[in-house]
């Protein structure tokens, strides 16, 4: 007698009621709460870089299929899905001047840690392929600027304004990275 074989996927866990990774609700750290060692050595720049060509598509993977009432509201009167999207296109200003920064400045450039530009931006209003068009462009652009990254420029240290400690460029590149990665598990959980 032949047996027939369930084609319904098995989720590691799930008879001992474990939640699926999607389903985990433990809360995200707030961004200004982290605090940064920065022990990278220049040799991973290689691999940071990868991380943050890698963005754009994680993004667009993450809110490919929502329907744009899911990506433009929220229960909880914090930013949309949308929003952190439009947040991630905002800051890509500021990561390109501070990496321009490492070439001719004494200290990284401020941010408005009010985040108005974000606040302001009406992202909600526009269409999210717009959003990812311009992310993609805009990160294209710090990774073109990356490469001209040579050992002194790569290793030489500034002063991080809001975390009052040295940053080298490979240090600033993994402190963008995390950032994405931030606003990339707020936009998981909105739209799971």
């Amino acid at each position: 007698m032949l047996s027939v074989i369930s084609r319904t996927p098995r989720i590691a866990g799930a008879e001992q009621g474990v939640e699926h990774p999607k389903t985990m609700t433990q809360p995200l750290q707030p961004w200004f709460g982290r605090t940064f060692n920065f022990p990278y050595p220049a040799e991973l720049l290689p691999n940071l870089k990868s991380r943050l060509q890698g963005t754009p598509a994680r993004l667009e993977e993450l809110v490919r299929n929502c329907v744009e009432s899911t990506l433009t509201t929220t229960g909880d009167g914090k930013w949309t899905p949308q929003e952190h999207a439009g947040h991630l296109l905002d800051l890509e200003p500021l990561w390109y001047a501070r990496l321009e920064d490492f070439f001719n400045a004494h200290q990284l450039t401020a941010a408005d840690l009010t985040n108005r530009i974000t606040s302001e931006a009406g992202h909600n209003s526009k269409s999210i392929q717009e959003i990812l068009a311009g992310f993609r462009a805009a990160r294209f652009c710090l990774l073109m600027n990356a490469r001209q990254l040579d050992v002194a420029t790569s290793t030489r240290e500034l002063l991080h304004p809001r975390l009052k400690m040295p940053m080298r460029a490979i240090d600033h590149l993994y402190f963008v990275a995390e950032h994405d990665d931030h606003h990339l598990a707020h936009i998981e959980r909105l739209v799971g």
